[in-house]
């Protein structure tokens, strides 16, 4: 689930860290293997969520859980490496 893909092990790119996210974006969590400390739960992995909290090394997002057949909405804090932008036009 969080494992690299072939010749994709090792540090990341300087562009992933220097990303700017901004309050009312809308990201995708993918887990990222190489960073352990602020990883995502797997439940959590391959969701889309809305960003409510930035900080320094970590974005807070909004994202909907199944639990019992009921639909919640979740918080949930990551690091900046485990969000990707997802292109929305309007």
């Amino acid at each position: 689930m969080f494992s690299r893909a072939f010749k994709t092990n090792g540090t990341e790119h300087l562009s992933t860290f220097l990303r700017v996210y901004k309050v009312g974006d809308i990201v995708d969590l993918k887990g990222n293997g190489a960073f352990q400390k602020g990883l995502i739960h797997k439940c959590y992995h391959g969701k889309t969520g809305r960003v409510f909290n930035v900080t320094q090394h970590a974005v807070g997002v909004i994202v909907n859980k199944r639990v019992k057949g009921k639909i919640l909405p979740k918080r949930c804090v990551c690091v900046c490496v485990c969000v990707g932008f997802r292109l929305v036009f309007v």
